[in-house]
């Protein structure tokens, strides 16, 4: 296990799972509603099993985390590792602090959004540092190396069969909600990915270029590419430069380049996905 953890990462951690635990420990438990997810297998082993939850989610992670690394290897890394550890520890804490903790609102479904929306800002946070929450993550690396499942297929798959656990101990009507709140939780959480990852592609035309690659390199600490082009108008030899920004650097960058030149020519378009070296911490690369 070769994973470094930096202290930033180590918050992200502490705070996403903070925010996943007390969305399963304050909504999801007392709605008795099984969303699918290892918590939701959880709360209807613990109609049968006389442990308290967090004891059940410690020992069902440490049985995952074992046949994770006998099935699959060290491929997990330390994060996969706490955040499981987190769980239940959370978990505990929460058991001392409100042992019974009462229902959000009188409304299943109002209970439904309020935990998916908690549950999916804990878990963007996660996913936006790599990391996950352990759990039928696990699970869905097995099947993807064992079955070859994708990997979304495999959580959506493992999700709503534990979803449909719920029928042995509540009733119709909580079995659709669970099935319901686990379709919906990874609609909401592909959203919340999404627009993390949304990033600005600024195209630049101006006399001014050399100023303009030096403060998005020098000031922005990110990469520029500049392209010789002809204008169709006037058959002149102009210089675009192309760079790919966060939305608050898009801010600084508009504001400097209306500054500098404020006949500058710039086009702006949204870019879903990044893939290679594009510099998220804006470290510089050596």
């Amino acid at each position: 296990m070769k994973e470094k953890i930096s202290f930033k990462e180590f918050m992200v951690l502490l705070v996403g799972m903070f925010f996943a635990s007390a969305a399963i420990y304050f909504i999801m438990m007392p709605s008795k509603f099984v969303v699918g997810s290892l918590s939701g297998l959880v709360l209807v082993l613990a109609n049968f099993i006389p442990f308290k939850v967090s004891t059940i989610t410690f020992i069902l992670n440490a049985i995952l985390l074992v046949l994770g690394f006998v099935l699959i290897g060290k491929d997990f890394g330390a994060k996969t590792i706490i955040t499981s550890l987190l769980l239940p520890a959370y978990l505990a804490i929460f058991e001392v602090v409100a042992p019974q903790p009462p229902e959000l609102t009188n409304n299943v479904v109002v209970n439904l959004l309020c935990f998916i929306l908690c549950l999916s800002f804990g878990q963007t946070l996660l996913f936006n540092i790599n990391a996950s929450s352990g759990g039928l993550d696990i699970v869905a690396k097995i099947l993807n190396k064992y079955l070859h499942f994708e990997i979304g297929r495999s959580l959506m798959i493992a999700g709503f069969v534990i979803a449909a656990t719920s029928i042995f101990v509540y009733d119709r009507n909580t079995l659709i909600i669970s099935l319901l709140g686990t379709y919906i939780d990874g609609v909401v959480l592909d959203q919340f990915l999404d627009g993390s990852h949304i990033r600005k592609k600024v195209s630049i035309i101006s006399p001014e270029y050399m100023q303009i690659r030096d403060f998005i390199v020098e000031k922005l600490n990110r990469g520029v590419t500049l392209y010789n082009a002809l204008g169709g108008w006037d058959n002149s030899e102009k210089i675009e430069l192309v760079t790919i920004l966060q939305n608050n650097e898009y801010a600084s960058l508009l504001e400097f380049v209306n500054k500098t030149d404020p006949s500058a020519f710039i086009t702006v378009s949204t870019v879903g996905e990044v893939i290679g070296q594009w510099n998220p911490h804006k470290k510089r690369i050596q």
